[in-house]
């Protein structure tokens, strides 16, 4: 699984951001890193040089091998906090789509009459 991090003009994207994020990633989606083959992160301001209760953002796309992207974004105070959340969110995203297609992939048991 390949993991890029984007950051916008107002973040600092020093390699130990980097190494968070992609750390944070890994561990909160290491149960389908056979299925995901990318995830892209975007970290970013809102407010710029403003400080605010809610201004940092992640946005996480994963793209599942044969399936469509998914994405999901975090607000938070801190970029640590946003990371995580869009993480958690993320992992709860890509589960339910995989239940999903497995689900639909089984086909219905037919009783038997005697």
């Amino acid at each position: 699984m390949k993991i890029q991090v984007n950051t916008d003009v107002h973040i600092e994207g020093r390699e130990a951001l980097a190494t968070h994020v992609s750390d944070t990633v890994q561990h909160a989606l290491q149960r389908f890193k056979d299925h995901v083959t990318r995830v892209e992160v975007h970290l970013s301001d809102q407010n710029g040089d403003k400080s605010g209760q809610h201004d940092k953002r992640c946005v996480m796309e994963a793209r599942p091998e044969g399936r469509q992207p998914i994405a999901v974004s975090d607000e938070a105070a801190s970029l640590h906090q946003a990371v995580r959340g869009a993480a958690d969110k993320l992992a709860r995203a890509i589960d339910s789509q995989l239940g999903r297609a497995a689900s639909s992939e089984r086909s219905p048991v037919k009783p038997e009459v005697e």
